[in-house]
């Protein structure tokens, strides 16, 4: 449907549009309030999921393995023959060694036609030796490959002092809980039980090959040096103390008890739910153990079984979704929306962590708890950005509407929180304080480049929006300090970086709300630039895109890709903040989503927007084209009735 069809009277089309969506969104939330989506990533945890229940000797669950065997096949690319890391991405070499290992475990045929072709792609790339890390390590537990090529991280580790430059504390939550249970898997190297026997030795061209770099800004000199330390540390591994070994490995496993967070598993994240498990197993604990089967059976909870197909979902998002989703729901407005708002909001009100100093302490400890965490539970991770965002969703709604006890003292104490975790340079991260010891990014074991969790442009505007929605004035020391962390961020061009979304309209559309919300004018030259960027590169069809390349190395400007709902929904409410919603880039925007619309009032969409990490690993939440569009629709509506430009509220 042509656009210009549209342009007469959109804003009742955006009333029914809003009206359609929010009807749909409403009827998809559960019954104790709150919303979850899918949260799909690429091939590699259904594969891991897969490798994972043949390394424990499982018993066979042959229905959920061909349910799973049709889901990888699916992806598998027709261009390239491999598996990427999102939707219609380029070949990734180590996703495409974990896919066809678990189609081959799984039964089929290394002959036939696309388990050939892959491993043709394989051989290409250079082959199983040119993988990375944590795909050395997966190969290295099953026998078909060697512990040699994996970087040596040793379980002492776990028993430096704080001080020391290589510690656990200076890495992200990411990091610290998925390499605390692979400190003990290094010291003991465990074989699969593998009962079918399946290797994959046809998929080596050459022995080894050097690793591959995927850190922004890495440095050769660090590189080598730490190098030299691996080399000198395998030297050393054959006649390490005893006492201290033993030692450190009952450390990582009284750090892994600890966080072990029910059902809801260590970190709430896959990786380190799966080695939490494989750690148990290697330390001879029975099947039955308590440690062991909550650990087991988490993993299972992240399973997302179809009729046809099943994947694993690398973590839930039950909180992000449910207060965004909120946050749309009180946009779109009416007594149904709003109750249905008020639903969530009750949800999550007792999933604020009040009683839990988590890993985030050691760097600030004397601030009290206060945060959400991402999943049902993570306690000992709350992180910034679902907080700031449930706040200003609280904080909305808490005049609207009657709410029993009020919102008040969860407001209060998430904001005390996210301020005792600003950082020296006056960003926030979204786990940690001032986690900026980037030279850690250059040991061997860093080459996906994610090791660390500094502030963000897209967190740090999530906080100043709420700070500001909340009345921090502009001129406050720490409001200061954060808008000039914003103004060194901005990119020539005018847009901003996008740590946890892909990419710069998200990290455009984050920091435009903050600053409206703080009080600076659509004139305002940072404001003014970022808007007219946002235009430059809006698509002929009047959408928004940007593909997950955009966090490549060598990153030249913004490069055109097909329009999705999500990202044409931070773009419009981006222009919004910006003052804009009279501008012809917003309507043609808005009539863009009413055109492209589906029959069940929302929207799809395939392609991935959500930032995992950075040139590693990519999201795509099966939420964002439900709510975004939503709330971007509904504002414009509600702007141009009420004949205001000004955007009240900080997202």
């Amino acid at each position: 449907m042509s656009a210009d069809i549209l342009t007469h009277d959109l804003v009742s089309q955006a009333d029914r549009a809003t009206e359609r969506a929010a009807t749909a969104l409403r009827e998809l939330q559960r019954d104790d309030g709150h919303w979850v989506f899918e949260l799909e990533a690429d091939c590699t945890i259904p594969a891991e999921y897969i490798l994972l229940r043949h390394y424990l000797g499982e018993p066979d669950d042959l229905a959920l393995e061909a349910k799973i065997g049709r889901y990888l096949r699916r992806i598998q690319s027709a261009e390239h023959d491999g598996w990427g890391l999102f939707h219609a991405g380029a070949f990734d070499i180590s996703a495409s060694v974990k896919a066809y290992f678990a189609l081959k475990m799984i039964g089929d045929d290394p002959d036939a036609p696309h388990m050939a072709r892959a491993r043709a792609a394989i051989h290409r790339a250079g082959g199983a030796a040119a993988v990375n890390v944590f795909t050395r390590i997966q190969l290295a537990l099953y026998g078909a490959g060697g512990w040699d090529v994996v970087p040596t991280m040793p379980a002492e580790l776990i028993l430096l002092p704080r001080w020391f430059p290589v510690h656990l504390s200076k890495m992200s939550y990411w990091a610290r809980t998925v390499i605390v249970p692979l400190l003990v898997l290094g010291v003991k190297k465990p074989i699969a039980k593998n009962p079918r026997g399946v290797r994959v030795d046809e998929l080596y061209t050459v022995k080894d090959a050097p690793l591959k770099s995927n850190v922004a800004g890495a440095k050769r000199h660090w590189q080598l040096f730490f190098g030299a330390i691996d080399k000198v540390l395998k030297a050393a591994e054959p006649v390490w103390p005893k006492r201290s070994r033993e030692r450190a490995i009952q450390k990582c496993i009284d750090f892994v008890v600890e966080r072990l967070n029910g059902e809801d598993g260590l970190g709430a994240i896959y990786p380190a739910m799966a080695n939490s498990v494989m750690m148990f197993d290697c330390l001879g604990y029975p099947e039955d153990h308590p440690h062991r089967a909550i650990a087991r059976k988490s993993v299972e909870k992240l399973l997302v079984v179809k009729d046809d197909e099943a994947y694993c979902q690398p973590c839930v998002s039950p909180v992000w979704d449910t207060a965004l989703a909120a946050h749309a729901m009180l946009e779109a407005g009416g007594e149904e929306n709003e109750a249905r708002a008020k639903a969530g909001l009750e949800w999550l009100k007792p999933l604020q962590v009040l009683d839990v100093a988590g890993d985030w302490a050691e760097e600030k400890p004397g601030v009290r708890p206060g945060g959400w965490a991402f999943q049902y539970r993570n306690d000992h991770y709350p992180d910034l950005d679902d907080t700031a965002v449930v706040v200003m969703a609280m904080d909305r709604a808490k005049d609207k509407l009657a709410l029993a006890g009020g919102y008040d003292q969860a407001i209060d104490r998430g904001i005390e929180w996210t301020v005792g975790l600003q950082s020296k340079n006056g960003g926030w991260g979204a786990f940690d304080a001032d986690n900026t010891y980037d030279y850690l990014n250059n040991i061997p074991f860093a080459d996906h480049g994610a090791l660390l969790d500094p502030p963000t442009a897209d967190v740090t505007a999530r906080c100043v929006s709420m700070l500001a929605q909340r009345g921090e004035p502009l001129q406050s020391p720490r409001m200061q300090a954060a808008i000039q962390y914003l103004a060194k961020e901005q990119m020539a061009d005018g847009s901003w970086f996008g740590r946890w979304g892909v990419n710069y309209i998200y990290g455009t559309w984050s920091v435009l709300c903050a600053l409206n919300a703080a009080g600076l004018g659509g004139d305002h030259p940072s404001i003014a630039r970022a808007a007219d960027w946002l235009e430059e590169i809006q698509n002929p069809d009047g959408g928004w895109g940007e593909d997950c390349d955009s966090y490549k190395l060598d990153y030249a400007g913004y490069e055109p890709a097909p329009s999705t709902a999500s990202q044409t929904g931070w773009a419009l409410l981006a222009l919004m903040a910006a003052g804009r919603v009279e501008s012809a880039a917003v309507e043609r925007g808005v009539a863009w989503l009413i055109a492209n619309q589906d029959e069940d009032g929302l929207w799809g969409q395939e392609h991935y927007t959500g930032g995992g990490f950075p040139r590693v690993f990519y999201l795509r939440y099966h939420g964002y084209p439900k709510y975004f569009p939503l709330w971007a629709v509904a504002r414009y509506r509600n702007l141009k009735r009420a004949n205001d430009p000004q955007v009240a509220w900080g997202m």
